[in-house]
């Protein structure tokens, strides 16, 4: 079978040429000499593929192939060469040719004629935006996770075939260009890399979005779920008011490549839950039974993906150029990148019509918490949070970590600061974020120009012709710890932030992975005769003061023997601030004692001032009117 695959990938036809588009990870070229791939699939139910690929034009010396070590959209480094196997070289007669595996991912050939063909298994088991899946119902491929390449050859077109969609009953939904024959290009590597494809049996709905211009561009959202048509269709109908509120930020859309841009969505319990944006598609996993009746739990990754159409895309860091598939790139700039982004993503819920104003106070209350109550965030600024991203996003390793005393996600930290900027240009300047953005993505991102951080500082200064006030903020609030007057700023919207209530006892997180808890909440892993503390405890809470860590297991509180996280959150439920648990704990080194202080929650709550029982002026009314009512006109 893999001598008729050589012969398939070799017959294509290779007279077809890419016209040069302006790219911002490579500029395409011109060429004569692709590189094909044909993909099959005669194992899927045990999740392999059968990958060839043809290179044509081989100078002479040795010749590198590989796998990619990061993908687009994440930052930090994978190992895709643990799930490739039967790796082999052959000439354009069928001859087997030497390969050598001379790093885990690097595989070299020493001697070759000028077509060399190189064959090998793929296995995918895991659907989300990185990795592949492959199973009897679909073939989820993120490329950088699936296709080997040849070092050297990043800058020629690539053309992928697919076999035996029919015998699958699968098409494809991909943002590469479609050439007929189940035959899909890519202008070069980079471009290739940055187009997550699925194959299955999905549902789609296509709109057209008119620009100012009149140039109209296609949205295609393609979902492979156990949801009927009119499910979808009428899911595309609120995906379709997100595009909209999107563009009336920026004021238009991006040029797509080829004059579309694809949703590619996965949904069922046993994918993993991810979102992945890229240059004119976005791949979305919702571990969910349905979108039917979760419409607006999974429409915030929708808004923050097609977010990322103008802001990363092409409103792109310059650390990020080119994307290095052999490591993962460094960046002092995904506070912006993904926290502006992470702003925008739920705020225009708000202005679409599917949050309610006291649905919004959640989401602030979780962006005021993570700048102002997270022990990263006290200690370190965005920037710095931004380049721990190559260990924190997704990062492989099996060490534990001190993250929760650390690192606070760029995601939140850079919410909350795009937040701050919103409320202080609209307060102080009669100015808004939308117009920063727009005003960024006409210097930077229409113009593809990438950016640095003192970029951002110059164009915030050109913007509002303050460059005292850039100076100042991004000195205080992207290059140091200070902390904006949440308090004040909501206050403008009508929206109050104060503390949580006096008389509820807390004593911190236990937890099995991060996140805020409030009133006491406890998270922790069962222990068999008691409750284990699986990650390090938080500074300054009243467990980490008592000396509890990770790898403790609390045996008894006041005597009470807990066996669960629940049992610990009914004793602290209990007792009020000041009041004293005494702690019975186990670890290696014995059985100890100690006692656990109870004090008030530190964490603030945002709520309107309608829930709160206050009077919304005029003014703030109309305030929170032009910040967080619909733009469509």
């Amino acid at each position: 079978m893999k001598k008729l695959l050589l012969t398939a990938v070799v017959c294509l036809a290779v007279s077809s040429t890419f016209g040069q588009r302006k790219r911002h990870r490579s500029r395409p070229v011109y060429s004569s000499s692709p590189v094909y791939y044909t993909v099959s699939f005669p194992n899927a139910v045990h999740h392999e593929a059968e990958i060839v690929m043809t290179l044509t034009s081989v100078p002479q010396g040795p010749l590198r192939v590989r796998m990619s070590r990061s993908s687009p959209g994440r930052y930090a480094t994978h190992e895709f060469g643990k799930n490739i196997y039967n790796v082999k070289a052959y000439t354009n007669k069928g001859t087997e040719l030497p390969i050598k595996q001379i790093e885990g991912d690097v595989y070299e050939i020493p001697s070759h004629q000028s077509v060399v063909n190189i064959s090998y298994t793929l296995f995918g088991n895991w659907v989300d935006g990185t990795y592949a899946g492959i199973d009897a119902g679909q073939a989820h491929l993120n490329m950088p996770a699936s296709f080997m390449w040849a070092v050297g050859f990043d800058r020629r077109p690539v053309k992928i075939q697919f076999i035996d969609l029919d015998k699958h009953q699968w098409k494809v939904s991909s943002q590469l260009k479609y050439e007929g024959n189940a035959t899909y290009t890519a202008p070069n590597l980079q471009y290739m890399m940055d187009s997550p494809t699925e194959l299955s049996g999905y549902k789609q709905v296509s709109w057209e979005v008119t620009n100012p211009t009149g140039k109209r561009q296609k949205i295609n959202l393609n979902v492979y779920s156990d949801d009927n048509q009119q499910v979808i269709n009428s899911f595309a109908q609120m995906v379709q008011k997100v595009v909209l509120e999107e563009q009336a930020v920026f004021g238009e859309l991006p040029d797509y490549d080829y004059g579309e841009y694809t949703f590619i969505n996965n949904v069922h319990s046993t994918v993993n839950g991810d979102g992945m944006e890229h240059r004119n598609s976005t791949i979305i996993t919702d571990p969910i039974d349905k979108i039917e009746g979760n419409e607006v739990q999974v429409l915030g990754t929708f808004s923050h993906e097609y977010f990322h159409s103008w802001n990363v895309e092409r409103i792109r860091p310059k650390s990020l150029e080119p994307f290095d598939f052999t490591h993962a790139n460094q960046s002092s700039e995904l506070w912006f990148a993904e926290g502006f982004t992470q702003y925008y993503g739920e705020m225009l819920l708000k202005r679409a019509g599917f949050y309610t104003v006291d649905d919004y106070a959640q989401v602030l209350d979780g962006l005021v918490n993570s700048a102002l109550n997270t022990p990263g965030a006290k200690k370190y600024p965005p920037v710095q949070m931004s380049r721990y991203a190559v260990f924190a996003d997704a990062g492989v390793s099996i060490d534990m970590n001190n993250n929760s005393n650390i690192f606070t996600s760029y995601y939140v930290y850079g919410g909350a600061t795009a937040l701050a900027l919103d409320l202080r240009l609209r307060a102080e300047f009669n100015l808004t974020l939308d117009d920063y953005m727009r005003f960024v993505w006409k210097k930077y991102g229409k113009t593809e120009k990438p950016y640095t951080v003192p970029m951002l500082q110059l164009a915030l200064a050109q913007f509002t012709k303050e460059p005292a006030f850039a100076s100042d903020f991004f000195r205080q609030y992207i290059y140091g710890i200070e902390k904006n007057n949440y308090e004040a700023l909501l206050a403008n919207a009508g929206f109050l932030v104060s503390k949580a209530s006096a008389d509820k006892a807390w004593a911190g997180n236990l937890s099995t992975g991060g996140g805020r808890v409030k009133s006491g909440q406890a998270h922790a892993s069962y222990a068999g005769d008691g409750v284990l503390i699986a990650i390090p405890t938080v500074q300054n809470t009243p467990w980490y003061k008592a000396g509890l860590d990770a790898g403790d297991v609390i045996l008894t509180i006041d005597g009470q023997t807990v066996k669960t996280a629940k049992d610990i959150e009914g004793i602290i439920g209990s007792k009020k601030p000041g009041d004293k648990l005494a702690v019975k704990y186990r670890n290696r080194s014995g059985e100890h004692n100690t006692n656990v202080t109870l004090e008030v929650s530190p964490y603030y709550d945002v709520i309107s001032f309608e829930k709160a029982g206050k009077t919304l002026s005029k003014e703030q009314e109309t305030f929170r009117n032009n910040w967080l009512q619909s733009k469509v006109k």
